[in-house]
């Protein structure tokens, strides 16, 4: 039987975020709320965890699952950093921008069929924060099943998910509407793959090379301007926008881009 913590209640919430962290230390799933939407996560180091994830959400590893990391200085552990992506990620986080990296080749995880990236944020939400303090790294997708809207509260993503989930960490609605922003930094030059929170303006302050969607007439490795890839709704409520498949991008390609349609469901 799922538990739900109402984290209003100070004893309630520290009691959930005991519970939800034991739960992903023992490889089970939990809801938790972020600056977007619901997330259901597991322990990223789990295969079998990631699994559950996917199987509760009815989907298959051709949608990688992103990471969410509790500090800045838990994100170099899973991914490669360079230049670039230190100075977003120390200027713009916690908050709405996602990057997607080449992941530290020395990781022994499966988050679905990544091509050796990954997408990672930094939520700015104290639940969440709270939690990845404790658990370290979560893999984290939106809380719905695949082709459902996403969960704004912890009810929502319980109708959907029922009991193959542990914990539920209840915070009331997401406050968000607009989504996080999607910056690819695994080439030479970072670019734009999904304008969001964080501006094209705002960016350009810190990386002034940034290259935005409209600048690419033929992206090289097949990611599209509109990254949102559910067919029904984005996880961060913006109508989706479906990337098909991409003539002539390898499976390496392929898999940048299927990241990064994921990660615009966050």
């Amino acid at each position: 039987m799922a538990l739900t913590y109402d984290c209003a209640d100070d004893a309630r919430r520290k009691r959930g975020i005991s519970v939800a962290t034991r739960s992903v230390r023992a490889g089970r799933l939990v809801v938790l709320p972020t600056d977007t939407v619901y997330g259901i996560g597991a322990d990223a180091f789990s295969a079998p965890a990631i699994s559950k994830l996917l199987a509760a959400k009815g989907r298959g590893p051709d949608m990688p699952v992103p990471v969410l990391v509790g500090s800045a200085e838990a994100w170099t552990g899973v991914a490669v950093a360079n230049e670039p992506a230190e100075a977003l990620a120390a200027v713009f986080w916690p908050g709405g921008l996602s990057l997607l990296c080449h992941e530290q080749p020395s990781l022994n995880w499966n988050l679905g069929d990544t091509g050796g990236t990954v997408v990672v944020r930094m939520p700015q939400h104290d639940v969440a924060l709270e939690l990845l303090a404790e658990t370290g790294p979560m893999g984290v997708s939106s809380a719905n099943r695949s082709g459902q809207p996403p969960a704004q509260t912890a009810q929502d993503a319980r109708e959907q998910l029922g009991n193959s989930v542990a914990v539920y960490l209840d915070a009331g609605p997401t406050k968000a509407d607009v989504p996080s922003t999607i910056v690819d930094v695994t080439g030479d030059v970072p670019r734009v793959i999904r304008a969001g929170a964080i501006s094209l303006d705002q960016l350009r302050d810190v990386v002034p090379e940034i290259i935005a969607p409209d600048d690419i007439t033929a992206a090289p490795d097949g990611v599209t301007d509109a990254a949102d890839g559910d067919a029904t709704a984005a996880a961060d409520g913006n109508p989706a926008d479906p990337v098909g498949e991409v003539p002539g991008e390898t499976p390496e390609q392929a898999a940048v881009r299927r990241a990064a349609e994921e990660a615009a469901r966050e």
